[in-house]
């Protein structure tokens, strides 16, 4: 008989997405023995909804209340209250593929299952309406081919692993809001946990829709960042790029001559090249505007994203530096990044 698997899940104010997950929870080829689910303190309806999903029991559901709790604190409740020696995690405002149980937890199950010291890392798909959502897909997510599945680390939207392995880590760390899943990520991999990419065990959601809501999503990312300490030379490269080379080039091309312009068309057509690869084959049925306003979209994303990270990470270094002293016993494992 395989083991008990857990789906957990932690919420707050999905009032317009929470039957969508649980919806796509009960047509799952391989059921959950129990789903688990955290709410944050929601004020939408969304706690209304959960409690009327307990009472139908079309799911194995339990449902908890953690008021202000943040994402890493709902995850570690959920998982603390599950049953199961395996833990499924996902994510409210998702749609699982039919699948996505059964192939997550085929690396645990039958004859050739992995060892207990192992991570099942399933996958992402944007589901998207109109031609901004599209730009905004390519811009921000990755194509199946750009995986490295070596290097590949999961998003707590689409993963596995044993119960032991959380706790054998510590849990996710609560003093994160925004990237706790890699700070668990590189826990387990520190831990000598084994990640296998499962490709086939996919998530479809829906990409930011608008620039604001994007803004302030890639702010809060690269605040958690500077929190956690997270990849220095990624954003080092980004402030050089911005706040030295674009003002030198653009300088050199007006002063000096417009040959340097050619760098800085270079340097843009290298920074887009894949977002308006994996655009493309989306795009490529529309009209003339739709394309043009499709490309346009893709880089006002790259810019707006750019200048929210740049905003956004110093904030959350200066929360680590002012909260060092209580950090001091972490082991950081992003030293290696």
């Amino acid at each position: 008989m395989p083991p008990k698997a857990s789906v957990i899940a932690t919420v707050k104010n999905e009032c317009n997405s929470i039957s969508q997950l649980l919806e796509s929870l009960c047509n799952q080829t391989r059921p959950p023995d129990e789903v688990v689910i955290v709410d944050g303190g929601s004020s939408d309806g969304t706690l209304a909804s959960l409690r009327a999903w307990e009472s139908s029991r079309r799911l194995p559901l339990r449902v908890f209340v953690e008021p202000a709790c943040n994402i890493s604190r709902g995850r570690n409740t959920a998982i603390a209250a599950a049953q199961g020696p395996l833990i499924a995690s996902t994510d409210a405002g998702v749609r699982l593929a039919p699948e996505w149980l059964a192939e997550l937890l085929a690396p645990f199950e039958g004859s050739g299952a992995a060892p207990a010291r192992a991570v099942a890392c399933g996958f992402f798909l944007p589901e998207t309406i109109g031609t901004f959502e599209m730009a905004m897909g390519a811009t921000v997510l990755p194509a199946l081919e750009d995986i490295n599945p070596t290097r590949f680390l999961p998003s707590s939207r689409s993963v596995a692993f044993p119960r032991s392995a959380w706790e054998e880590v510590g849990g996710y760390p609560e003093w994160l809001d925004y990237c706790e899943d890699l700070i668990f990520d590189f826990r387990l991999r520190a831990a000598g946990y084994r990640f296998v990419f499962v490709p086939k065990a996919v998530v479809y959601f829906r990409p930011r829709g608008s620039l604001r809501a994007f803004f302030r999503q890639y702010y809060r990312y690269a605040r958690g960042d500077g929190k956690a300490d997270l990849w220095r030379k990624r954003h080092l490269v980004r402030y050089v790029t911005y706040l030295g080379l674009l003002p030198a080039l653009s300088w050199l091309g007006a002063s000096v001559h417009r040959l340097w312009f050619g760098a800085l068309l270079l340097g843009a057509t290298v920074m887009l090249w894949t977002p308006y690869k994996r655009l493309w084959p989306a795009i490529r049925s529309l009209g003339l505007g739709e394309k043009c306003r499709a490309l346009l979209w893709v880089l006002a994303i790259r810019i707006v994203g750019d200048v929210a990270k740049m905003l956004g990470y110093p904030v959350g270094l200066c929360w680590r530096w002012r909260h060092r002293h209580a950090l001091a016993g972490w082991q950081d494992q992003s030293r290696c990044i």
